[in-house]
């Protein structure tokens, strides 16, 4: 019998994380530069997140990223994890990727999210509040109708109107029963939490709606992978990242990534401890036989189709270290990961 990683696609989100002693144009150029580098070890796509006035990430405007990563590379996917749509108006969204899409086409994925900022602050500076994520279902709906074109304002969407470009939620929440009655591919979140990952799933599966853009559900799982020769050094790729979740929960604001020496050497409050030990706990990390035995439990009860990696660390070499391993675990276990693009996430 195959491997279940055999039959899975790996993919990667970058998020373009500032590092301490670093600017943020550097985490930028980081991005497209690691989005060649995991082209050439055969990954399915390299997709972009949106973030607002947050001091740790560079990335606030994803399409933008995604042309310079589409033009950087030959083959790999390029996309979004995601466009925050109550962000934004629909038409605007279907124009951006339907340049994306004329520039670069097969090769452009269209991932939506329902956030509307980290924060009140960045929140107010977009003009939004949080009751703008619940009309998510309809923005959606208006979004996939401009590629379709016949709009009751008579406007046209250019160039997009006539393109498909593969759409994606990602499923926080609502985002499942969303994805599900609007027939949509589905990126679910976190590996931390597998009975929440489980019930999302399969509350997906059990609603989901066949459509013009999916006519059966495809479950993307994602979340932190880290792989070195050990897991002591696995698990200092994962120190960075936690303690700037456990900084943000303790002071409102995401702060760029500190080495993870640095990390190890501060004296937390009770408070910031529980944060950080919290984010530690329950990723996949580890050796290749380890990292391998946990993806395999995790696509086993998901019956989840890929896997989006999500990891982020102050050490782009041991992060390009962890790629190269994770795609070796990949090799190992099944099939390399497919370097052809395929327009249609279910191919």
């Amino acid at each position: 019998m195959s491997s279940v990683i055999e039959a899975a696609r790996f993919s990667v989100l970058d998020r373009s994380r500032v590092r301490e002693g670093h600017p943020a144009d550097a985490a930028l150029r980081d991005t497209v530069a690691l989005a060649r580098e995991v082209e050439a070890l055969g990954y399915e796509r390299f997709w972009l997140a949106e973030h607002h006035g947050v001091p740790g990430v560079a990335g606030s405007a994803p399409t933008v990223l995604a042309a310079a990563v589409a033009a950087a590379t030959g083959t790999i996917r390029v996309g979004t994890g995601g466009v925050m749509l109550p962000n934004h108006r629909p038409l605007v969204v279907a124009e951006q990727f339907g340049v994306l899409e004329s520039l670069f086409p097969g090769r452009i994925d269209m991932g939506l999210g329902r956030s509307v900022g980290f924060t009140d602050g960045v929140r107010r500076a977009l003009g939004r509040d949080k009751d703008d994520a619940e009309d998510f279902g309809a923005q959606v709906r208006e979004l996939l109708g401009w590629f379709r074109g016949g709009s009751p304002t008579g406007v046209r969407a250019r160039p997009s109107e006539g393109l498909t470009v593969p759409p994606f939620v990602l499923a926080m929440g609502e985002g499942a029963r969303i994805a599900a009655e609007a027939g949509l591919p589905m990126v679910i979140g976190d590996l931390r939490d597998r009975d929440r990952l489980r019930r999302g799933v399969d509350d997906y599966r059990a609603r989901f709606r066949p459509s013009p853009w999916a006519a059966e559900p495809y479950v993307v799982v994602s979340g932190t992978v880290a792989v070195a020769a050990t897991p002591e050094e696995a698990r200092r790729l994962l120190i960075p990242e936690a303690w700037s979740m456990a900084y943000s929960r303790t002071h409102g604001t995401f702060p760029p990534l500190p080495p993870a020496e640095r990390v190890e050497a501060l004296s937390m409050t009770p408070r910031e401890r529980g944060f950080y030990e919290s984010a530690l706990a329950g990723q996949i990390a580890g050796t290749e036989e380890q990292v391998a035995d946990e993806l395999e439990t995790v696509l086993k009860d998901t019956g989840a189709q890929e896997v989006l990696v999500t990891t982020s660390t102050y050490d782009r070499t041991a992060l390009l270290d962890s790629y190269r391993r994770l795609a070796a675990v990949v090799r190992g276990r099944g099939r390399e990961p497919s370097r052809e693009p395929s327009r249609d996430p279910r191919a």
